[in-house]
Parts: C-alpha cells; structure tokens; sequence
C-alpha cells in the first residue's frame, strides 16, 4: 500500500458463498497476523468509474443515469470532489431498472463487503446514541 504497516491483501477463493469466503479469509489473516486490523473489504466503496467497470459501460453512462434519476439514484456515501457509494445499491438499482445483467456472484461478493465494513464501523457508536438514532430511523 505504501504507506508503514499496512498492507493489502487480495483473496480468491473457492466457497459455498461469499459469506464463507470472506469469513474464511478473515479467519486467515487473523491466524497469520493477530494484530491486524481489517480497514475494509471491496468491492464496496466505489466512485463511478469502478461502477461502470464492473457493469461494462462507460463512466459517462453511469454518470448521466446518476444525473437523470436523482431521486432514484443511490444516494453516495460520501459526496465531495469524489464522491463514493456502497456498491450493493447501485449494482440493486441498475439491476431493477432493467437493460442491466449483473453477475449473482458480483451481488453476493458486494452485499457481504458492505455488511462486514457496516458491522466493523458500528463497532465504534456508543450503544446508548446507537438506540436513539435507530429509534429515530425507524
């Protein structure tokens, strides 16, 4: 990664699903190296560009469905100079639209990415603040 004491690690592997197989990687790294700490898990935080890729169509398209449809659109995660999404939901909206085949597999991998990165940053809201928003969202 470039950066002291971090290091990014890439997995393929073979499992009943991806749950497993993330699960299985955590497991892994956790047995080499006790002291690491996960940052996240892609594919999940994405701009654009990496939505488009694993569509198959060009930035500009994504970009332009973005624009037509705001009220539809996932709203991103982050929105600034780079804005970012969490891919499930655009990979969802594109699917339902229709004119779009996204791979089961691609869903599957991207619904337990924003789960586990989910789980591991409510690790940090303190419980008593966690049941008043959730009481407000509900």
């Amino acid at each position: 990664m470039g950066l002291p004491g971090r290091v990014a690690l890439s997995f393929t592997r073979e499992a009943t699903s991806a749950r497993r197989a993330v699960v299985s990687a955590l497991k892994d790294v956790k047995r080499v190296i006790p002291g690491a700490s996960l940052i996240e898990i892609s594919p999940d935080f994405v701009g654009l560009t990496e939505v488009a890729e694993r569509v198959g169509v060009s930035r500009q398209n994504m970009r332009k469905l973005m624009l037509a449809y705001p009220e539809s659109f996932p709203a991103p995660v982050h929105e600034g100079s780079a804005a970012l999404w969490h891919l499930l939901p655009v990979l969802q909206w594109l699917e339902n639209r229709g004119g779009y085949t996204i791979k089961q597999r691609l869903l599957e991998v991207a619904h337990i990415a924003m789960q586990v990165n989910l789980a591991k940053e409510a690790g940090y809201i303190e419980r008593p603040l966690q049941r008043e928003v959730q009481a407000l969202l509900a």
